[in-house]
């Protein structure tokens, strides 16, 4: 006779199963869509070709090998940032504003603990670089990449382009992935915000490690 502790782990098992392959069909959709953004920012600048593909092949390291991975370090997936970072500057004239300020304390806790899914960052930076108006002359992206106190944030803002946007079928998409992976894993234990403030759109996504079950 089934007791109520047996379902309830049964119950249990099947939520986890769940979450895995929820999880796995958020990931597929990410890969090829990061891989065409950095091919076309690439081939817009074959002058910097050499560059790129160096910045781009720890890119492609990190999708192939890391992504795999349910959990990740901070540490890793800040270093795998700042590269997606270096390949998406070939965009910009050399006159952009970008600014790129980290607040990392390499003696947390958390930072080398595998406590973080791999290529969370990823949607806050390419949207960034994406609509960002980068042809005026006033325009930037600010990026502030912090792990300290036992949480890991990441701050995006640019200014709005003034070109009418094209719509897109699937616009949007990476952004409600992201909101999914993190309600899956983290619960309340993270805040994600997105809008806009005066001519700028502001992204903001914070993780608590402290009350997290990872």
């Amino acid at each position: 006779m089934q007791t109520l502790h047996d379902f309830q782990r049964q119950n249990a098992e099947v939520h986890e199963k769940a979450k895995f392959l929820e999880l796995e069909s958020i990931s597929s959709k990410l890969n090829p869509h990061l891989f065409k953004n950095i091919l076309n920012s690439i081939q817009s600048h074959a002058y910097q070709t050499y560059y790129a593909i160096d910045k781009m092949s720890g890119v492609l390291d990190y999708i192939l090998y890391e992504s795999q991975k349910e959990r990740v370090t901070p540490k890793d997936e800040l270093y795998f940032t700042q590269q997606l970072i270096e390949v998406n500057k070939i965009k910009l004239s050399p006159l952009f504003e970008l600014s790129v300020k980290t607040k990392i304390d390499t003696e947390d806790s958390f930072y080398n603990k595998p406590v973080i899914p791999p290529l969370i960052t990823v949607d806050l930076i390419e949207n960034a670089f994406k609509h960002a108006d980068i042809q005026s002359q006033d325009s930037f992206i600010n990026i502030v990449l912090e792990c300290r106190n036992a949480y890991f944030k990441i701050m995006v803002s640019n200014k709005i382009s003034s070109q009418p946007k094209l719509l897109k079928e699937k616009s949007g998409i990476g952004l409600q992935n992201l909101e999914k992976r993190l309600n899956l894993i983290y619960g309340n234990n993270y805040k994600l915000s997105f809008g806009i403030d005066g001519d700028s759109y502001v992204a903001q996504l914070k993780i608590d490690f402290k009350d997290a079950t990872t």
